[in-house]
């Protein structure tokens, strides 16, 4: 098998195959004999954040049912392994045949919950041949896709799985409506309920909220730069390195020393790593880089102005965690599946960027028009209160079934 060739060379191929070759005996352990469960999916971190609030508004409506979690993927199960909403954790193994019927024959989940693009066709298969329900849980679905192509009519049929669509857009919707299905709904996308309950819980970061107070004394201005990459941060540090009335809070999606001392060599103002930043050190320097993972959702609100990585290279990160606090995002511009970040470019939340002249063009321009900068902060917040609603959509459609 590739993966396991793989593992041969590949530090998370190594993780994936040590980890799925213990979860049956995980399973023998964990499992309670007496109790009913329901098994929620995600290949990794971004699927398992789209369905967290589900996870965790059943398990608080519904405590009478276990709930357990699989991953794909290492950076999803690493990251999540000791994830308090769920009872049992762990990896999915590889969807053959024998792995499948083994999986659900031992769990036999009274549901199981799939996110995104999960279509696995043995579990899906097994699943279905023990009458027991599976639901998509906010996908999308696209005409390039093998299931909507002439040649992909046979794998087409791992969609009658799925007792329920609960799909993102009417895009997706009518795709499957046209193939026949008549067990699709629309209810929006998940994750922004995720990031309001997000920032309605956030904690304060101290640091943070002192290096960014150092602004409204110097009349400078804050942007939070999140999950960015290499390219991102060229274009970024060139333009910070010369506009003095600009500070930097930059959380790059990779915190490796060799990254981080790069990016130092980059910046020629002060600058210091938050694992090492004291209240006296935060009001001296002008650049405050998170060295850390799972705080940059908070730290969004010290920012006037966001920038969200990965549209030069990878795909654009989480933009919805941003523009819930109501500031404008700049993005680069490997964008275009993504359905909400289309969405608030049309509203002009979010503006699109190819090079640095592009990028200075918006920042110079939010200093002097500073009411365009609050009106596209605007546009981001109404956006994101519109699309809220996802959760309780699809709960609503298991009154009495649960």
């Amino acid at each position: 098998m590739a993966v396991k060739a793989a593992s041969l060379f590949h530090a998370k191929a190594r993780l994936m195959v040590k980890g799925q070759s213990g979860t049956f005996r995980m399973l023998q352990e964990h499992l309670e004999a007496d109790a009913e469960y329901l098994w929620f999916h995600a290949a990794s971190l971004g699927e398992f954040e789209q369905g967290r609030m589900l996870m965790e508004k059943i398990r608080k409506q519904y405590p009478q049912y276990r709930l357990l979690l699989t991953f794909f993927s290492p950076s999803g199960y690493e990251v999540r392994k000791n994830y308090e909403g769920a009872d049992i954790v762990c990896y999915l193994p590889f969807d053959t045949p024998g792995n499948a019927r083994r999986f659900v024959e031992m769990v036999h989940p009274k549901m199981a919950f799939f996110i995104k693009y999960e279509f696995w066709k043995n579990y899906l298969c097994q699943l279905k041949r023990h009458h027991i329900p599976a639901y998509s849980v906010a996908s999308i679905f696209r005409p390039n896709q093998i299931f909507f192509r002439s040649y992909g009519r046979h794998y087409a049929k791992v969609l009658d799985c799925f007792a329920r669509f609960f799909v993102q857009n009417k895009q997706s919707y009518d795709l499957l409506v046209g193939k026949g299905y008549d067990n699709v709904t629309i209810v929006g996308d998940t994750r922004f309920d995720r990031v309001m309950e997000i920032r309605m819980q956030a904690s304060e970061e101290p640091l943070a909220a002192s290096f960014a107070a150092a602004s409204r004394k110097e009349k400078t201005r804050v942007m939070v730069a999140g999950s960015t990459w290499a390219p991102d941060e060229e274009i970024l540090i060139d333009y910070f390195n010369t506009h003095e009335d600009l500070l930097l809070i930059l959380a790059p999606h990779v915190v490796s020393e060799s990254h981080l001392k790069d990016i130092e060599n980059q910046l020629h103002r002060p600058s210091v790593r938050l694992s090492q930043a004291d209240a006296a050190t935060v009001s001296q320097v002008d650049c405050l880089i998170v060295d850390c993972y799972g705080k940059l959702s908070s730290i969004y609100r010290y920012g006037e102005v966001a920038y969200v990585g990965g549209g030069f290279g990878v795909g654009i990160h989480n933009v919805p965690e941003a523009a819930v606090y109501g500031i404008p995002v700049l993005i680069g511009p490997n964008n275009a599946k993504f359905r909400e970040v289309q969405n608030l470019k049309k509203c002009g939340a979010v503006f699109e960027i190819h090079d640095g002249p592009e990028l200075g063009h918006v920042l110079d321009s939010f200093v002097t028009h500073p009411e365009e900068r609050e009106k596209a902060g605007k546009a981001a917040e109404m956006y994101i209160q519109g699309e809220l609603g996802a959760v309780d959509r699809i709960l609503a459609t298991f009154q009495g079934q649960l």
